[in-house]
């Protein structure tokens, strides 16, 4: 038993090798393309709100019965909020309060738009949030190195647990889509080989290399399924494509992040280097 261990551990070595090697160029470029794609379902819904601004306010006051004025405060303020924190976070500019402003973006559309029960909605907005949990804990660790001489002791806790909630939730996306559809001996492979990915993730064993796998497994799902571009544009589904669509790739940049921050204090991997 012993032996296969030690088999295993060194082909998975060897693995990781090969991988930095090819990731060496992109290495420099992770955290901002991360950062990007985590916010890209927020500025996409800006957008969108913008572009149809008359469409979502009919929406607002007939189907979710707002006021006129309160209808337009509602509107203005999430786009106003998504715009100026998906900056902030690109260009890491008051991250922490930007963080806070698009999680209270999420909770605020689940009751503005009557999403709070919607499973599915509901999944994905954990994911996101796992994602944003990431950038947060990111931050922390850039306060620690400029206040390096404080006791950090909260901080660092405070820290790990961050990311091992963001890591946790950031799975939440892939388990929505694996019990979603019709099944087949292929689709039930793929769900397995994905759902072990996931655990190895949310316990942080061979993290960076699961995250990695959840990546590309996730970019090359999300083309083939919300494939928003090949519908028409009357075509009411085409929103609702689309709006997966950048939802699933702000759970990438969360996957991505991972990759390059690795999972953290409280997971395996790093219990492990500690015995």
């Amino acid at each position: 038993m012993s032996g296969i261990k030690e088999q295993v551990e060194e082909f998975s070595k060897k693995v990781e090798d090969i991988l930095d090697k090819v990731g060496q160029p992109l290495k420099p470029y992770i955290p901002a393309m991360s950062r990007l794609l985590i916010v890209a379902t927020f500025l996409e819904d800006s957008m969108r709100i913008v572009m149809q601004w008359q469409d979502q306010l009919t929406f607002m006051e007939q189907s979710r019965h707002f006021p006129s004025g309160l209808s337009h405060l509602f509107l203005g303020l999430n786009v106003i909020v998504m715009l100026a924190s998906s900056i902030g976070i690109v260009i890491k500019k008051h991250q922490t309060y930007a963080i806070y402003g698009l999680m209270g973006v999420i909770v605020a559309q689940a009751f503005g738009y009557g999403l709070i029960f919607d499973m599915s909605f509901f999944l994905r907005n954990l994911s996101v949030m796992g994602g944003l949990m990431m950038v947060l804990s990111e931050t922390m660790v850039k306060r620690k190195q400029m206040f390096a001489a404080l006791p950090q002791i909260s901080e660092t806790n405070r820290r790990m647990y961050l990311q091992l909630a963001g890591r946790i939730l950031l799975i939440f996306l892939f388990i929505g889509s694996a019990f979603h559809g019709d099944w087949s001996i292929m689709r039930i492979a793929v769900s397995l080989l994905g759902l072990t990915a996931c655990v190895m993730v949310a316990v942080g064993f061979k993290a960076k290399w699961s995250a990695m796998f959840l990546v590309l497994f996730l970019s090359v799902l999300n083309v083939f399924v919300n494939n928003f571009w090949s519908v028409q544009h009357s075509y009411y589904k085409r929103d609702f494509l689309r709006y997966d669509f950048f939802q699933s790739l702000s759970t990438v940049g969360g996957f991505l992040l991972l990759v390059s921050t690795g999972p953290g204090g409280l997971s395996y991997d790093e219990k492990k280097k500690e015995y």
